[in-house]
């Protein structure tokens, strides 16, 4: 359990980074990490909407990381998270090309998470 735990915070401790760190100032993060994109309301909007959807992600992460309880369950949600965002990379990687480095990073990161993710959640405690 003890190693499920460690995932667990830091799932929550990647995602609450990477969620702030686009959500805080998504004209920032556009401008110095996306290559100078422009942004407007919308954007932004989306962006933080987006941030608080991680956030309350992690916040469960954290919680069952805390309390010990749900464990597997969270493991699961981080599968399911990373496995989602993933393809949905892999279909913008096609309709759309490839991205900056940093939106490549976080795919790599994706691919890595989810075997891992369910090799864990089907690990004994």
């Amino acid at each position: 359990m003890a190693f499920k735990k460690t995932f667990l915070f830091s799932a929550f401790a990647l995602v609450s980074m990477i969620a702030l760190l686009y959500g805080l100032n998504p004209s920032w993060f556009a401008k110095t990490l996306l290559g100078g994109a422009d942004v407007n309301i919308n954007f932004e909007h989306i962006l933080r909407a987006v941030m608080c959807l991680y956030l309350a992600f992690a916040v469960f992460w954290l919680f069952c990381a805390l309390t010990g309880r749900h464990i597997d369950l969270a493991i699961l949600t981080i599968a399911v998270f990373a496995g989602g965002l993933f393809i949905g990379r892999l279909l913008s990687f096609a309709l759309d090309g490839m991205p900056s480095p940093l939106l490549i990073f976080y795919a790599a990161l994706e691919v890595v998470i989810v075997p891992v993710s369910v090799w864990l959640y089907r690990h004994p405690d």
